[in-house]
């Protein structure tokens, strides 16, 4: 088998243990690695006596999207699928995936297309990259991308490693934005393949919606500190202080969060060369 399934979680164990009966089911047969994000409900410690098959890495603290770094490291084949603890991948995907990246050498993730249970809609996420508006790469097995849902990717692990994988900085929610862009900033392509399928049943244990939105606000404004034009990051700041403003509470939660982490992301800032800049502006205009 050449790819291994990584899984970050945190107190899900009821989730985690169906993706688990998925996995486990494949006809792959993939090595599955969790981490756990230091969970307070015994997770660990249920995953081997039930599923003694899958490697469990206890983490001392809650690093975040970051587990999943430490999972990469914990397998030994050439690609990576990440899956959520509410997420699973269809039978026959990973043996296609691998498929695809053994065909395409530059291949560095591969973005699967997203059902949602139970009834099998396509998500919206992977209705928009299905039409990517940056064309088809001759090199590529479907549409470019500069972005993935976590829970749809399989990675090549030497590329993702070569990038670091998902910062600390960002912790959680839109995480995968600054990887992609520093993958193609080196030159590997990321693509969407619909025949490559995941499936995804939302866990009713998660943020509220607000908080998602101002972790996905927050950490936006730092890609764009780090990795984008000045007057980007700028206005994009300034709006979301008038937001605050106006006594929106997950904006205020957004607008702190960005500036505790501001002087970091600034000592990281390493601005987008023209050609990827430019491919961003095209995806963002269009949404």
């Amino acid at each position: 088998m050449k790819t291994s399934v990584v899984i970050a979680t945190r107190d899900r164990w009821a989730e985690l243990a169906r993706t688990l009966r998925r996995l486990a089911a494949l006809p792959e047969r993939p090595p599955v690695v969790v981490v756990d994000n230091a969970s307070r409900d015994g997770t660990p410690r249920r995953v081997r006596e039930a599923f003694p098959q899958v490697r469990v890495v206890m983490l001392p603290r809650n690093l975040g999207a970051c587990a999943r770094n430490v999972g990469v490291a914990h397998t030994a084949t050439p690609y990576v699928a990440f899956s959520d603890d509410d997420s699973w991948w269809e039978p026959g995907a990973l043996a296609e995936a691998a498929r695809r990246l053994d065909a395409c050498p530059r291949l560095g993730v591969l973005v699967g297309r997203i059902h949602l249970a139970p009834d099998g809609r396509i998500d919206r996420a992977s209705a928009k990259m299905a039409v990517a508006p940056l064309g088809r790469e001759p090199d590529l097995p479907g549409p470019s991308v500069l972005g993935f849902p976590a829970c749809a990717a399989v990675v090549r692990r030497a590329a993702f490693e070569a990038a670091g994988g998902f910062h600390r900085l960002l912790f959680f929610g839109g995480e995968e934005t600054l990887l992609a862009l520093d993958l193609a900033v080196a030159g590997w392509g990321l693509a969407y393949v619909g025949e490559v399928r995941a499936w995804h049943a939302p866990s009713p244990h998660r943020e509220a919606a607000p908080l998602r939105w101002a972790l996905h606000r927050r950490n936006d404004l730092l890609v764009s500190w780090m990795r984008r034009p000045l007057s980007r990051a700028l206005a994009g700041t300034g709006g979301l202080a008038l937001r605050a403003g106006t006594g929106d509470g997950a904006a205020l939660t957004a607008l702190l969060g960005l500036a505790r982490r501001l002087p970091a992301a600034l000592a990281r800032r390493r601005r987008l060369p023209p050609v990827i800049e430019h491919r961003l502006r095209v995806l963002h205009e269009l949404e």
